[in-house]
This record gives C-alpha cells, structure tokens and sequence, in this order.
C-alpha cells in the first residue's frame, strides 16, 4: 500500500513540475526588426534596422494577448530571455495600406525545445 502511494505522490510531482512556456528557464529568443520606406507606388525610398520599436511575445500557442514586449536597440535588435521550453509566437506592427486600422501584425512562431537554447530568428519586416 506504502508503494502505491509513493508512486502516485511521485507522479504528482512529475507531472506539477512541468512548466508552462514563459519566464523561468534558460533559453533565449533574439533576431532584429528591419524597416522599409515605401512611397504610394511601393518603391522603396530607405531601408534599415528599425531602432526603439516594440516587439511582443506571446507564451504558448492559445493565447491571443502578448505576455511581455521588448523595445529594440539602436541597431534594431531585441531578445527575449529565461524562457522555458515551449511555443512562442513573436509580432511587430508594420504598415497596411489594406487594413482596416492601417496596421497588421508581422509574426514569427517559434518552439523552444531545450534549455539553454538560443534562437536566432530571421529579420522581422515591416514597412512605413
């Protein structure tokens, strides 16, 4: 009977001990936000590395809401780190000429699967 419940009062702490995706681990998402000028035509004018823009992520894969954002450097980088292993969906704003609000989200989905892993993303596009 003894067995019984150290096997169960075991499994209970296995089970409790698995972490959501969010702060708390070891991992790191980074990668950096590029900017496109356009005029009404699209031909682009300039084009950089977009500093002191907001860049949101979102912990799991059913949440709607962003849980953190991180302002980007001066060469438009940015990084998100302690994250457990998980899934994670990271947005920026950029202009749409076809959108209702004038904006649209650029997205980058992502699995963290170890601890201690960085993930370099590609560039994050937006357009002014």
């Amino acid at each position: 009977m003894r067995n019984i419940y150290f096997i169960l009062f075991a499994s209970l702490l296995i089970v409790g001990c698995n972490k959501e995706p969010g702060k708390g681990g070891t991992s790191t998402i980074k990668g950096k936000v590029y900017r496109y000028e356009t005029n009404s035509l699209g031909q682009v004018l300039d084009e950089y590395y977009f500093a002191d823009r907001d860049v949101y992520i979102i912990y799991g894969a059913e949440d709607e809401t962003y849980d953190d954002k991180f302002s980007t450097s001066f060469d438009g980088s940015y990084e998100f780190n302690n994250l457990t292993p998980g899934s994670y969906t990271l947005f920026v704003y950029s202009r749409c000429d076809t959108c209702a609000g004038g904006e649209t989200a650029v997205t980058q989905s992502v699995e963290v699967t170890d601890k201690k892993q960085v993930i370099a993303l590609e560039d994050l596009i937006t357009y002014k």
